[in-house]
């Protein structure tokens, strides 16, 4: 039986997504992180809020689409698996990098924060649909 890992995350873009090309001309991907609340009560009945940010990168027509319609504070539900980088850094040292590899982008929040208009009803169900393949 092979290992299987599922993350489903729901949380605020930290930035504007980077959109690129494995080479010129190549495949699109898309890099972008994701800030994850969560409140925790301590003994003292006390609540700590704590934020976890995390690495996304999306491929192909859904980094396109997250390019076109995701900014930084949009609210998102990303589901994709873990995957694991290793590297040798600059500096000689051994250097990894945990981050979720996008499935399915789903843009939760329908409102700019920026400029506090709506995205056109249309286009975010047409960007839904093409991030899922339906």
């Amino acid at each position: 039986m092979n290992d299987y890992s599922l993350a489903i995350l729901v949380g605020r873009l930290t930035r504007d997504p980077d959109l690129r090309y494995t080479n010129p001309g190549g495949i699109p991907y898309v890099r972008m992180s994701v800030a994850v609340n969560r409140q925790k009560k301590l003994e003292n009945a006390e609540v700590r809020k704590e934020v976890s940010f995390v690495e996304i990168t999306a491929w192909r027509r859904l980094a396109e689409l997250c390019t076109q319609f995701l900014k930084k504070g949009r609210t998102v539900m990303v589901v994709g698996t873990l995957r694991q980088s290793r590297w040798i850094g600059k500096d000689g040292q051994p250097r990894t990098r945990l981050e979720v590899l996008a499935d399915r982008v789903q843009f939760l929040s329908r409102k700019d924060p920026n400029t506090e208009e709506d995205e056109s009803r249309e286009e975010l169900e047409e960007a839904a649909q093409a991030s899922t393949g339906e």
